[in-house]
């Protein structure tokens, strides 16, 4: 899809607010310097053993050990906080919603897949006092102290589910690149969401583009994600799911289907004030997680060394630090409705 095909969807898509608007840049002179910034314990589900928690050291990076493979993000401290900064852009991003589906005020059953750290199950469990909620993760790096209505499980959420009671709403964000079968995925779902519940997926389209600014296809960015989508197409998962949620929802046998399209800045160029917000976090994100994101799938599948990385990255940095380059990305968010029968 070319930048003027990706202009006219978002215009179509349109909402309220700043809600798939194309994000009008900041007036900036030629010498600005700004370059910134129920009870299921018949659950098939993994105990903590240390097999787990034996992570796996590479590049310098910790890794999860159960599944080993599935999933080509690190899990160690330094991600987790990237991690929880990417939770609060989406937040902020969504209108500081946890979720979009209107789901009920008295929700009894949540399952939050891919939880990662947990925050977005942490939070949902404080909001939604009535319901228990469940994450599951390949990684069990979530906190201890949680409130009550909240449990975590570490699950393969590709694996056969055998939860003993279907979910009030399931909610799965950002398993970019984790997941084989989404079609599947998508059944599973369907299958354990009670009558007249609610799924939710939110994930991206992993290409930049700009409306207005001096981003080019070819540039270091942009032959960035060419070979982040080639390596994970290489080892057989999705990497742009976000375009593709809809349709896998409405196969799946869900109806209502709403779909939404966010653009994402990249850095402090947007004049609107929280969008330049959300792209100052964006921007860090990125450049605290450009090592994270490329080093497994560079090194190994796409055959680069570590240092041949290291020195690519450094022109990845200088294009997602140019305010001129008005670089912005699309996350998708999709949800929809079991029929009541």
């Amino acid at each position: 899809m070319d930048i003027a095909e990706k202009s006219t969807e978002q215009e179509e898509l349109g909402a309220s607010g700043i809600d798939d608007v194309q994000i009008e840049a900041e007036e900036r002179r030629d010498d600005d310097v700004d370059l910134a910034f129920g009870d299921d314990s018949a659950s098939y589900t993994t105990s903590l053993k240390s097999s787990i928690t034996n992570y796996i050291q590479e590049n310098g990076r910790r890794y999860h050990a159960f599944k080993d493979g599935a999933y080509f993000l690190p899990n160690d401290e330094a991600e987790q906080d990237r991690l929880d900064l990417f939770h609060h852009i989406m937040t902020l991003r969504c209108d500081d919603k946890l979720h979009l589906a209107p789901i009920a005020p008295d929700t009894q059953r949540v399952l939050d897949l891919g939880t990662g750290t947990g925050i977005w199950a942490i939070m949902m469990g404080e909001e939604y006092p009535s319901a228990e909620v469940v994450g599951n993760d390949l990684s069990p790096v979530q906190p201890g102290l949680v409130p009550p209505n909240v449990r975590f499980e570490v699950d393969d959420m590709e694996e056969e589910w055998v939860y003993s009671s279907p979910f009030d709403y399931i909610h799965g964000r950002y398993p970019a690149g984790a997941i084989r079968e989404w079609p599947a995925l998508m059944r599973q779902a369907y299958r354990f969401t009670k009558p007249g519940g609610w799924v939710e997926f939110q994930d991206f389209t992993m290409k930049f583009y700009t409306t207005n600014g001096e981003y080019r296809d070819g540039c270091s960015a942009d032959k960035w994600t060419d070979e982040i989508i080639a390596g994970m197409k290489t080892i057989g998962r999705e990497p742009e799911p976000g375009p593709k949620l809809e349709a896998w929802i409405k196969d799946a046998g869900f109806f209502n289907v709403v779909h939404k399209v966010f653009p994402v800045p990249v850095g402090t160029w947007p004049n609107n004030r929280k969008l330049k917000q959300i792209g100052a976090f964006d921007l860090v994100q990125f450049l605290d997680g450009l090592e994270s994101i490329s080093l497994r799938i560079f090194t190994g599948v796409r055959g680069w060394r570590k240092e041949e990385v290291q020195v690519y990255l450094s022109q990845v940095r200088k294009d997602l630090m140019n305010p001129r380059m008005q670089m912005q990305h699309n996350f998708h968010v999709a949800y929809s409705q079991k029929p009541a029968y």
